[in-house]
């Protein structure tokens, strides 16, 4: 194991370079998920078969709160920006809460809550290792 690790440390992409495309990857999700919380608030897509004014109140609370967070994250996270992981990080856990805490209102969906707890592992593994490894590479260039 760690002769693998050394050789990816020595010849393939640095860790800090994975790490910038993964945030920027995840802007590309929040950007799209900020949009189709748009477009449930514009009328042009139904969620769970009603449209945004007949939804409860609880819904479109929910809707129109990821509605910015999502896209405010989402440049964050394309800049790079620090500010921007801790929105998308906070943005996370309020979606896993909202499905485990808050189930009985918004439904249990275990793929999402999956999808963002696995995300922010990975996150996090990527940052170990960005900061772990980062000056050894840089001192290498």
């Amino acid at each position: 194991m760690r002769n693998t690790l050394e050789h990816m440390v020595r010849r393939g992409p640095s860790f800090t370079e994975m790490l910038h495309v993964y945030l920027r990857l995840m802007a590309l999700i929040m950007l799209g998920a900020g949009l189709i919380h748009w477009a449930r608030i514009v009328g042009a897509e139904s969620w769970r078969g009603l449209y945004f004014p007949d939804m409860p109140t609880e819904w479109q609370s929910a809707i129109v709160f990821f509605a910015v967070l999502d896209l405010i994250a989402a440049i964050g996270l394309w800049l790079l920006a620090s500010w921007g992981t801790v929105i998308w990080l906070f943005r996370s856990l309020c979606q896993v809460v909202m499905h485990t805490v808050f189930a009985e209102t918004f439904a249990r969906r275990p793929y999402e809550i999956a999808f963002y707890m696995a995300a922010i592992a990975l996150y996090l593994v990527l940052l170990y290792l960005s900061e772990r490894f980062g000056e050894e590479q840089a001192k290498r260039s």
